[in-house]
């Protein structure tokens, strides 16, 4: 059976408005100067790379510590769905495929945004990100991978799968495609006439723009 991967943070969820909070409120308790709106504005790196930006290497670890204890309470009741990602999962599960999202999110709050969002899949890999992701994306046997990010297109690629991008984070739909993306979307609204096309035909790596 087939897998299709996906990103999780402005790809499935919009994780920014909570990010932000989470991040201000790390910011009070510690004392430091975070740029919470500079933040949400780069979103797809890992936390400790994030961090680094703010704080001295040492009081990296303390913080990441305190920000994965407040994510669970700050941070996904205020996640919603990005536009189209219900849809965009049912169908491909209505299709007999499988699901998996691979991301660079803490995987114990990955669960519980999906959970929370009522995102039913069969796969989760959290911790990972660029080409590190590969290696999920080649275990969980996803044929095409979707993400928002320039490493996102990194980690299809990596993990030997279909890279499809949506401009629905950091990256114009421009920027996606001079990056290499072999799919284009503008965000996942239009990942059902795409899905249909590629799945029927069982196409490999096209360059398409929709």
């Amino acid at each position: 059976m087939y897998s299709v991967g996906f990103d999780l943070d402005l790809t499935l969820a919009d994780t920014r408005a909570g990010i932000a909070a989470v991040y201000d409120e790390v910011a009070s308790r510690l004392g430091v100067v975070i740029d919470s709106a500079a933040v949400v504005a780069r979103l797809g790196p890992p936390l400790e790379q994030e961090l680094a930006h703010w704080l001295p290497p040492e009081g990296v670890p303390e913080a990441a510590v305190l920000y994965r204890s407040l994510y669970p309470e700050i941070a996904i009741p205020m996640t919603t769905l990005m536009p189209g990602a219900a849809d965009a999962v049912a169908l491909v599960r209505r299709h007999g495929g499988r699901v998996s999202v691979v991301t660079a999110k803490y995987e114990p709050s990955a669960h519980r945004t999906l959970a929370a969002l009522g995102l039913d899949v069969d796969d989760v890999a959290g911790a990972v990100f660029g080409a590190a992701k590969g290696t999920a994306i080649a275990s969980f046997g996803a044929a095409a991978y979707v993400g928002d990010h320039l490493g996102d297109i990194s980690a299809a690629r990596a993990g030997g799968a279909l890279s499809v991008g949506v401009a629905t984070g950091a990256y114009t739909a421009d920027a996606l495609r001079d990056h290499g993306a072999d799919v284009v979307l503008q965000d996942l609204t239009g990942f059902g006439p795409w899905y249909d096309r590629w799945r029927v035909a069982e196409i490999g790596a096209v360059s398409t723009v929709i």
